[in-house]
């Protein structure tokens, strides 16, 4: 199948094509647009026919929606006597071959999985590249047909849905539109050319395409003529007037090159249309040298612009990556240093967090002395209550024990129950205490993990799990540490100095100075216990089993990144790259002083 479009490339402009090829194949349309042909028209306006005679592919032909999916058909040229090959590829699919006939079958499968059996659209690209000696360096995009009124199958929206997959393509200035509108009807009500002029109201990007002249009835072959001279609905780019193959000639096996001949003959036999062909505005020939002029000229017009992007992208993008954490090294040796370092960092703060000082912008400590003077005013308040409680306990004995002893001469065991009552009312306001505590030391270790391993998942996990797993077992043994304290305070004993110097500062009875010592005891005691282990000690436990990784763990998978910020890492360098090529390639370009040519 041979192509018309190929035979019209002059080696002058052969380099702008070959540059834009060149730029496509590098990804940079991932980051800007580039200049390209994109083929519009209204359904059944043959649309199809156009781009087969233009690339020397045959493509799915039919009525209703044909193109369902956006088509885009890369060309290359090759040489040295390698023989046609193609790829087709769409999601995860990627299948070569090598017979042009297969094509069809091809695009049809694609599409029937991309938008289903039947006549949905989908906006999937569907990229066919197609690698032979006798075709040229061009990328070309069909688009599905414009449908007003759904038909069976098709959503309400359908029409909706078509417009919006169209403008995402044709609204860019990069893009060179291919308005298709057949000859038999009114080109006012044709929607391609409307929505064409909404984008491209100067028409400085937009050639329209008049097809099926074969079908134009007579009698209004002036008006025909008028529309192609631009005097109808005038077009910066104006028309060209063109017969591909019919379904007839397609189904009598016409080939493409044959059909040109057809095609020629049938404008110069023809009483009105034959001075089109004088003019330079009939056939495919025509249209071929016109549309690569034009997008030739396109773009030379768009390279300083491209150009002027691509710096401006790759410095944004190198200052974004100079912003971004760095990630690990890929040399095995250096990825196991950074490995190390990057686990001493997390000890590092872990240690500094259980010895009082500021790390990630928050003080520890400052939290804990809140809990512990909650704690100790809790303590200060049992005292009101410690009172009341000897005198209940006073009167109850009196009223059950007392023999011929005064009031106020109860046995020394009564305030012995009393205290020990006391302190017993203070084991559960301590385990709350504790509870709380260990909520923010494991609140604050788990901080530290975060910062440290933002972007490794895998330590995140094994840090959180071993803060788990040592503050739970820490919890327990504090909580035993605490029973025993107040098992112990339930001896209800002091030294003798220790408490007739407390006498002495309080002026009160002898059970309110016990309970009094008794507070002060536990005001420290348990804050002690509870920085100690919960702490100090987990701080220890948790270094020494995050250095124990160094042993055991697969030090690519600790550092296997998920996060967003490796990935925008990653995704930044990549675009870097990208257009550090694309920059040597136009400076390599303009060396040439083909931009001013």
């Amino acid at each position: 199948m041979e192509g018309e479009f190929h035979s019209h490339l002059e080696e002058k402009v052969r380099p702008y094509i070959d540059l834009i090829d060149s730029l496509r194949l590098i990804g940079i349309e991932e980051d800007m647009s580039l200049p390209r042909i994109a083929v519009i028209g209204d359904q059944s306006s043959g649309k199809s026919s156009v781009l087969e005679a233009l690339s020397g592919v045959a493509l799915p032909r039919g009525s209703g929606i044909v193109t369902r999916c956006p088509l885009e058909l890369k060309l290359r040229k090759i040489r040295g006597g390698v023989n046609w090959r193609a790829v087709i590829s769409y999601k995860d699919e990627f299948i070569e071959f090598s017979d042009p006939s297969e094509v069809e079958g091809y695009v049809e499968t694609a599409q029937n999985e991309l938008a289903g059996e039947g006549v949905g659209i989908c906006d999937d690209l569907i990229t066919l590249e197609i690698m032979a000696p006798d075709v040229c360096d061009l990328t070309l995009i069909d688009l599905p047909g414009i449908a007003r009124v759904p038909v069976k199958g098709q959503p309400e929206d359908i029409g909706h849905q078509i417009k919006n997959l169209i403008l995402k393509y044709i609204e860019k200035n990069e893009t060179i539109n291919l308005v298709v509108v057949p000859c038999n009807v009114d080109i006012a009500t044709t929607e391609a050319l409307k929505m064409a002029q909404e984008v491209d109201p100067e028409g400085k990007r937009t050639l329209a395409i008049l097809t099926k002249p074969d079908l134009v009835d007579m009698g209004t072959e002036k008006n025909i003529l008028e529309i192609v001279r631009n005097q109808v609905i005038p077009l910066n780019k104006g028309y060209i007037i063109v017969k591909c193959r019919g379904q007839k000639q397609i189904d009598d096996g016409l080939s493409l090159t044959e059909a040109t001949r057809v095609e020629r003959d049938f404008f110069r036999s023809h009483e009105i249309f034959s001075c089109l062909l004088y003019e330079e505005k009939a056939t495919v020939q025509c249209l071929s040298s016109k549309l690569t002029q034009d997008l030739v000229d396109h773009i030379k017009s768009s390279l300083p612009l491209l150009s002027e992007q691509i710096k401006k992208q790759l410095w944004d993008m190198r200052k974004g990556l100079s912003h971004c954490e760095a990630g690990p090294p890929l040399d095995p040796q250096k990825r196991k240093t950074f490995f190390i370092q990057t686990l001493t960092t997390f000890n590092d703060k872990i240690n500094r967090l259980s010895s009082g000082e500021v790390v990630n912008n928050e003080n520890l400590f400052v939290l804990l002395r809140t809990q512990f003077k909650k704690w100790k005013e809790h303590l200060d308040g049992t005292k009101e209550s410690f009172h009341q409680t000897v005198q209940d306990v006073v009167k109850e004995y009196d009223l059950k024990h007392r023999g011929k002893e005064l009031p106020g001469f109860s046995d020394y065991k009564v305030f012995e129950m009393v205290v020990q009552k006391c302190v017993s009312q203070l084991t559960a306001p301590a385990t709350d205490t504790l509870r709380i505590i260990r909520e923010i030391i494991e609140n604050q270790f788990a901080d530290v993990s975060k910062a440290c391993f933002t972007n490794y998942p895998y330590l995140q996990s094994i840090a959180a799990n071993k803060i788990d797993n040592i503050q739970s077992k820490q919890e327990a043994k504090v909580e035993q540490r605490i029973m025993e304290q107040f098992e112990m305070e339930q001896l209800v004993y002091t030294q003798d100095g220790i408490y007739f110097r407390t006498v002495n500062e309080t002026q009160t009875t002898g059970a309110t100075e016990d309970n009094f010592i008794v507070s002060q005891r536990l005001a420290d005691q348990v804050p002690m216990l509870i920085r100690y282990f919960m702490l100090k000690e987990s701080a220890q436990l948790l270094c020494s089993e995050m250095l124990g990784l160094m042993d055991g763990v697969n030090v690519n998978e600790a550092l296997r990144e998920e996060s967003e910020a490796g990935r925008r890492r990653a995704d930044i360098q990549n675009r870097v790259e990208r257009l550090a090529v694309a920059q040597e390639k136009l400076n390599q370009f303009g060396s040439k002083d083909l931009l001013q040519n």
